[in-house]
């Protein structure tokens, strides 16, 4: 049974402002991903969507200007969102403060291979992750 300390967990090359670290993942057997993000203000996703994998986002600290489909909000600590396969998402850090959050994929396919992005491009290992 693998136990991962989270200040060991390995980053993964994400975007500007963007830290990606994988808790869980292939290299520990796994057919998920979970992971942890630390993104600066100013700094997120442009608009994509996982063609048949759901994504979790749980936020711990800071705000999210999030746009899920056409709707739009601000979420803040202690929330989780969830985003189901195939619908068009983005998100920027707003604020003074970054945003940490916890991350969850059910599967492992690589985010290049389950993604459509309508905006922008794929992140930098994104083959990685």
């Amino acid at each position: 049974m693998p136990i991962i300390s989270n200040d060991q967990a390995q980053e993964i090359p994400w975007r500007p402002g963007y830290r990606n670290f994988v808790l869980a993942g292939r290299d520990q057997g796994m057919e998920c991903v979970a992971g942890y993000s630390v993104i600066e203000p100013g700094a997120g996703a442009p608009l994509h969507a996982h063609k048949d994998t759901d994504e979790v986002f749980i936020v711990l600290e800071g705000t999210l200007e999030f746009r899920l489909d056409e709707d739009r909000r601000l979420v803040g600590p202690n929330h989780t969102i969830a985003i189901p396969a195939g619908v068009p998402h983005a998100f920027v850090a707003v604020g003074t403060s970054p945003v940490r959050m916890f991350t969850f994929l059910p599967r492992t396919q690589t985010i290049s291979d389950a993604t459509v992005y309508f905006e922008g491009g794929p992140p930098a290992g994104a083959k990685q992750y």
